[in-house]
């Protein structure tokens, strides 16, 4: 059965951008493939400014709430990737492989770099250590979102390159697993869900907290008024009820819009009812998990004790190819 890898970065407790866009399919996954590896990458978080009492908490909250979330330790790997020092290691070894110029041409390398003044090596060398999260593992599937493809390109290529280099067929070519819900966009209809950008909902929210956001978030734009007819394909609020409710739900929804038998309101109550449902659990388990933090505790040490486990015997085989193993009589012999 294929290896599955995939990692989210410390933002704190999740928000439905995430949850949507990874997590809900991370949780579907683990039943399918057990044994799947999910990490929170905290050594990814530090690459710009940060405070290291903020990441520290934002590294607790994340764990808690994938485990909220429904990530099951008893199917699935949970670890922090910073207590898996071999991460660091083969990605120093990757990028004596990896061309300067396919650092420079990452997207998300450009978009950064264009707004510091002093560029971060750890910056350029993001996708490498991305690589060799992925590659540490040697996973053959990695679950992302569109925006991640061209670093699971730079995996592959990696993979490609070592390959080569040394004469071996040692690691796979990852192939993406899309995530089935499309690109969230945020409350505003702008710009991705992010919680920099206060466009989001969190998933521990409290009812009323929900409501307070989805009154005044953007919809069909050309629907000024309620006998006005919608274009759910283009109203942002219609993807998040084809996430949160069911495809009946979802067909009315559609009718009601297209009709102007509803307006935009009485939509949002109805996504607000489908969000209640699924989320209300999710919070309760983020409580019972305030109140015994040893469970979150165990959890990352035994998934951290697995992740080692799989990581040294990568790095050992690796070292063994590349002419880095253990000096011994025979081997000088």
């Amino acid at each position: 059965m294929a290896r599955i890898f995939s990692g989210i970065q410390p933002s704190g407790e999740l928000h439905i951008g995430n949850y949507l866009g990874a997590v809900k399919n991370w949780v579907q996954l683990q039943a399918t493939h057990p044994g799947a590896i999910y990490c929170v990458v905290d050594y990814h978080a530090i690459t710009g400014s940060y405070d290291p009492a903020v990441l520290r908490a934002r590294r607790w909250g994340m764990a808690k709430s994938l485990l909220a979330a429904g990530i099951d330790p008893a199917k699935a790997v949970l670890f922090m990737q910073s207590d898996v020092p071999e991460h660091t290691e083969l990605s120093w070894i990757f990028t004596t492989i990896t061309p300067l110029g396919d650092l420079e041409r990452q997207t998300q390398f450009k978009d950064k770099s264009a707004k510091v003044e002093s560029i971060p090596a750890g910056l350029l060398m993001y996708p490498v250590l991305q690589s060799a999260d992925i590659l540490l593992y040697r996973a053959d599937s990695v679950p992302v979102g569109e925006d991640q493809i061209q670093h699971l390109e730079l995996a592959r290529d990696t993979s490609r390159k070592f390959n080569l280099k040394f004469g071996v067929e040692y690691f796979p070519e990852p192939k993406p697993l899309l995530t089935p819900t499309r690109r969230i966009m945020g409350l505003d209809g702008n710009a991705k869900m992010s919680k920099s950008l206060g466009n989001t909902i969190g998933l521990l929210e409290t009812d009323d907290e929900i409501w307070q956001k989805l009154r005044p978030a953007m919809t069909d734009p050309q629907r000024v008024r309620k006998s006005d007819p919608g274009r759910p394909e283009v109203c942002n609020i219609f993807q998040l009820h084809k996430a949160f409710n069911d495809e009946t739900t979802v067909t009315n929804v559609a009718a009601q819009c297209r009709t102007a038998g509803w307006g935009c309101m009485d939509c949002k109550k109805v996504l607000l009812e489908g969000m209640v449902q699924e989320l209300t659990p999710i919070r309760r388990r983020s409580e019972d998990l305030d109140a015994e933090p040893q469970q979150v505790l165990d959890a990352l040490a035994d998934g951290g004790r697995t992740a080692r486990g799989i990581a040294q015997q990568t790095i050992s085989e690796v070292r063994e190819i590349m002419g880095l193993g253990a000096m011994t009589a025979a081997a000088l012999g």
